[in-house]
């Protein structure tokens, strides 16, 4: 099993025991998963474009758990997202799939 595998296994493993984690754990394990879904997507060649990141989102939500803004739903839900962006990302990279981007015309 790869670290990637083993750290999609965690956010999976952990959103199903938010109850059992404090704001501070929760909190790092999003700032994690957003460095790892910047990485991934840095090595794939994946460029940040204009528009709404759900990466962002997941940032933002991840700066704001102590604050208590947020539910146990969407706190998971930001855990979930996070695996499967890391895992689609995983994927792409371990198949070694080209990516180019096409700026439109307009």
């Amino acid at each position: 099993m790869t670290l990637t595998n083993k750290f999609i296994a965690e956010l999976v493993f952990d959103a199903n025991r938010l109850g059992l984690l404090d704001t501070y754990q929760m909190r790092r394990m999003l700032e994690r998963a957003v460095a790892t879904i910047r990485d991934l997507r840095e090595t794939i060649g994946m460029p940040s474009g204009p528009g709404r990141d759900r990466v962002l989102d997941i940032h933002t939500l991840a700066l704001s758990i102590e604050n208590g803004w947020h539910s146990e739903e969407e706190v998971r839900d930001a855990f979930l997202r996070a695996a499967g962006m890391i895992r689609d990302l995983h994927i792409i990279l371990s198949s070694k799939t080209e990516i180019s981007f096409v700026e439109s015309a307009e």
